[in-house]
């Protein structure tokens, strides 16, 4: 403090003769200009406050500059489902050793204290020049070019049992983003198709709005087929019917299917009955408790754990209020699947590896039983990775369609 102050306490008598050091030549008194109260003085240190307000200003401008475009991009991939598995698209942005995001994050745990704005540990002061992050327009150009270079860019997705088209909506929305063209159809009974679910008979009845997108193909049009669950049954049932239309067919923790078996057959394969499961299903008798059951319901208190049990609450919140029964039939019946059709189209299998339902040991029963081209695994991902990988979902469906 006594440096600081020094300047404010000028000596006005001379130095004298025996004093330490070397004498002023002039030893008069200091020009009244000098003194801490004088005009001249003021103005100085006025303009050295200017000074440092105004490089203050500039870095402040910087980093907001700097927050703005992060902002943008944050935005950008929650939008498109970009950063982390958790939805952590922060790291992006993160610079030298900075060890939290850089904007306030909400409260955390029961603390409810507030993270401050992360800074670099750098010492070197941030210019308006650093490039932290690639231009906007770029990003959005190779978005825009995931598609390119592809046999077909025309995805078609297949719900499982009891689901719609509703649990598609974070891969509709990517997959739209990259360049792709996406269609989801509600099979009969799901969704918001309003037929009922017991008076559904047969496989051929419960894929018809399936069949429709297929028949409106172009001539030469081929899409890719995604099948979850139940719907990998449909999608093998397509390939038999449309090997032309087919280019590749996607099997997403799904029944993939011989010929000669149905989806209740594939459980065969597992070794031991899954105890959630059965305490899951609800009989549904449509026809009369003395007639075979017409469709399978399933307990909305065991949903999450069964389906959901690394899924975001707010996708658990949407399920239970949109899940609809199975129909039995379909489940039930037995596919014809020939080399010639439904052998000659390639196949992928998708593993998800923390399933309840169909465990990740019986979705390697049915890929070690009949071998696809190629498997993908999720790891981390609940029977509904739509709703717990979209993105490494995403990653895995443009990957398959790039494969020459």
């Amino acid at each position: 403090m006594g440096n600081s102050l020094a300047c404010f306490s000028p000596k006005i008598t001379a130095r004298s003769s025996d004093s330490a050091g070397p004498a002023r030549p002039d030893a008069s008194p200091r020009p009244a200009s000098w003194l801490p109260g004088s005009t001249s003085c003021k103005k100085n240190k006025k303009k050295r406050e200017e000074t440092a307000a105004a490089a203050e200003a500039e870095a402040a401008d910087a980093l907001i500059r700097e927050q703005a475009i992060a902002a943008v991009m944050l935005l950008k991939q929650h939008w498109s489902g970009g950063g982390d598995e958790n939805g952590d698209a922060l790291h992006l942005f993160r610079r030298s050793t900075s060890t939290s995001g850089l904007f306030p994050s909400a409260p955390s745990g029961k603390s409810g204290v507030k993270q401050s704005i992360a800074r670099s540990s750098t010492s070197r002061r941030r210019s308006c020049n650093d490039a932290l992050l690639p231009p906007l327009q770029q990003i959005l150009a190779e978005e825009a070019s995931e598609a390119d270079g592809v046999e077909t860019k025309h995805f078609v997705l297949v719900h499982g049992g009891g689901y719609g088209a509703w649990c598609w909506y974070k891969t509709i929305a990517l997959l739209r983003r990259g360049g792709f063209k996406v269609d989801a159809v509600d099979l009969m009974g799901s969704g918001i198709q309003s037929t009922d679910t017991n008076n559904i008979s047969s496989m051929a009845e419960y894929v018809k709005p399936l069949i429709g997108i297929i028949d409106e193909l172009g001539d030469g049009e081929k899409v890719i087929l995604v099948g979850h669950d139940f719907g990998g049954a449909c999608v093998s049932y397509l390939m038999e019917l449309y090997p032309h239309k087919i280019a590749k067919a996607i099997f997403l923790a799904a029944a993939m299917l011989k010929n000669g078996q149905s989806f209740l057959d594939m459980f065969s394969l597992q070794e031991g009955p899954s105890d959630l499961m059965r305490q899951a299903q609800i009989f549904l008798y449509g026809n009369g408790k003395d007639q075979p059951p017409t469709a399978i319901n399933l307990e909305k208190a065991l949903l999450e754990d069964l389906l959901f049990n690394q899924s975001p609450a707010k996708d658990v919140a949407l399920a239970s209020v949109s899940m609809r029964p199975i129909p039995f039939a379909p489940i039930l019946e037995k596919l014809t699947l020939s080399d010639a059709n439904y052998g000659s189209i390639r196949r992928f299998y998708i593993e998800t590896q923390e399933d309840y339902a169909i465990p990740a040991s019986l979705q390697e029963a049915m890929i070690k039983s009949n071998p696809p081209e190629k498997v993908f695994h999720l790891k981390g991902s609940d029977h509904s990775p739509f709703f717990s990988k979209p993105q490494a979902l995403h990653r895995f469906l443009t990957e398959i369609s790039k494969i020459p």
